[in-house]
């Protein structure tokens, strides 16, 4: 029975011949004629940025310099400018996205003695691993001045690594679009921190923090505009530093550096035959030694990281 039914449903030769042309004959009123019309949209093709040459390989500080150059007379006068960046970092990934989310929102030195705290903690620098830093309870962290916030961070960022969503040798060989998607999956990871990670740890040839202020009034000042550029103006305004744009980046810190205002000198202590005026002059040195700490983090907000020249 079963075989005579699966004769019935197939076709008798001629049946299909015709159920064939039947076919055809819709498919030929239905395809529509092929345009050549040159103007017709096509649909985008997908760019991948492969990770080049880093940064800190031989030479190629030097190539990105003469390129931007070449490429743009006006960054040419503040490369002459400036002493030429020095690009290296001592850490594997994960230990440097661990201690770029320790350094978050915080003045550099709070930030260097929590860092300080956490590696005697983990008892060394190489002891800097995801099951390590999983094994520290948030109690743990909040004891060296780690917030519970942060250390929801850190262990989400251990996690990951853990469970192999991420890995050192993954983060090295994805393309800048692939790696930025990972990373920011990472509770407390965000674009620019992206950023600033693969330009300073990664060392990245071509990476353009777009949102970021400084860079932003760097080339404000650069290309004399009326006003700070919006991210969305900066792939355009910038794109003549192709493939070195980290390196003009840098150059755009150190312009917007150069033109912050200098701090007034300090004020000498009293005698002390003074001590209330002696104590009011501490004071306000103490207030402008901050005032020129908080100037330079804004202006140079990598100094967290490793690897600034």
């Amino acid at each position: 029975m079963g075989e005579q039914e699966e004769q019935s449903l197939s076709p008798s030769p001629p049946a299909a011949a015709a159920a064939a042309a039947s076919s055809s004959s819709r498919s030929s009123r239905s395809k529509k004629p092929h345009s050549s019309d040159p103007n017709q949209s096509k649909k985008p093709r997908l760019t991948l940025t492969v990770p080049g040459r880093p940064l800190s390989a031989d030479g190629e500080v030097a190539a990105a310099i003469q390129h931007l150059r070449a490429a743009d007379p006006a960054l040419a006068t503040v490369i002459d400018a400036h002493e030429p960046p020095a690009f290296q970092c001592p850490h594997r990934p994960f230990h440097s996205l661990v201690r770029s989310i320790l350094y978050q929102q915080l003045a550099f030195k709070a930030a260097a003695s929590v860092y300080s705290r956490f590696l005697s903690l983990l008892g060394g620098e190489h002891n800097v691993l995801p099951e390590a830093v999983l094994a520290l309870t948030t109690q743990d962290l909040r004891q060296i001045g780690v917030s519970p916030r942060k250390a929801s961070y850190l262990h989400d960022l251990a996690r990951k690594y853990a469970s192999g969503i991420l890995s050192d040798a993954a983060v090295v060989n994805m393309d800048d679009r692939s790696l930025a998607a990972m990373l920011t999956m990472v509770k407390g990871i965000g674009a620019w921190s992206v950023h600033m990670f693969m330009i300073f740890s990664l060392n990245r040839p071509d990476v353009l923090p777009a949102a970021d202020l400084g860079v932003r009034k760097g080339v404000q000042h650069l290309y004399g505009l009326e006003a700070v550029p919006r991210p969305s103006q900066m792939e355009k305004l910038c794109e003549q530093w192709r493939p070195y744009r980290s390196v003009g980046a840098w150059y755009m810190w150190r312009l917007i550096e150069s033109k912050a205002p200098q701090p007034p000198p300090a004020i000498p202590v009293g005698p002390p035959a003074l001590p209330e005026h002696g104590d009011e002059l501490m004071i306000q040195q103490q207030h402008q030694q901050q005032q020129q700490q908080s100037v330079i983090q804004m202006i140079d907000p990598l100094q967290m990281l490793p690897g600034m020249g």
